[in-house]
């Protein structure tokens, strides 16, 4: 799970269809889109999700679907991102098989340790700044406390929570393996242009770690 992680919010698309977003996203270097729309229904999720299974498909890309185990079955997702409230891994990967990648969200050393412990694929981890697009917010992790995880579980690390471009290079090289960005990279008119400076800077960062580009 490495790279940027686009995660969808409706609330800033700025009155741009979702094709055009996810467009732009996958054009500007995206490699992972998350369907997350807390208030939408199912039939609602259903149909926002077939929308982006096609097109992530289409590009290479992975799609992961928030929360809801069922939905990512039914449109065969590449994985389900769970919360430490959500169903557990354990049942999640007796529905949805080997296969697909089950991601958790974590806040500390400890739930990324029994995450890692479950049998997750990934966790996600943050927040790495105070965000507006949460209500339920933890606190800070910051670059710090990713270096602590980093230096004690061996998953790939997903970042989130308020990241922007200026933070992206000193998240990658302190241990992130990719960044999950929602509104850094939809306040702009120029999605794509966003999301490659996003790239480039998750690409310096993996050089200050010796990855090379």
């Amino acid at each position: 799970m490495e790279g940027l992680y686009a995660v969808t919010d409706r609330r800033f698309y700025r009155g741009r269809a979702l094709e055009e977003v996810i467009r732009e996203w996958l054009s500007g270097g995206v490699r992972c889109i998350q369907l997350r729309e807390k208030d939408l229904n199912t039939r609602e999720l259903l149909e926002m999700g077939a929308i982006i299974r096609r097109m992530t498909r289409e590009a290479g890309a992975l799609f992961i679907v928030n929360d809801r185990v069922d939905i990512a079955a039914v449109l065969d997702a590449d994985g389900v991102h769970l919360g430490q409230e959500d169903l557990p891994v354990g049942d999640a990967r007796q529905i949805l098989g080997p296969h697909r990648l089950i991601g958790v969200s974590t806040h500390s050393v400890e739930e990324a340790r029994e995450a890692r412990r479950l049998g997750a694929d990934y966790i996600g981890l943050g927040p790495m700044r105070p965000t507006t697009t949460k209500t339920n917010t933890h606190p800070v992790v910051g670059v710090e406390g990713l270096r602590a995880v980093r230096r004690t579980v061996h998953l790939p690390i997903v970042a989130i929570g308020g990241i922007e471009v200026s933070d992206a290079e000193d998240l990658v090289a302190a241990g992130a393996d990719g960044l999950a960005v929602i509104r850094g990279l939809l306040d702009t008119d120029d999605i794509a242009g966003r999301a490659r400076e996003f790239v480039r800077s998750i690409a310096r960062g993996r050089k200050r770690r010796g990855e090379g580009e």
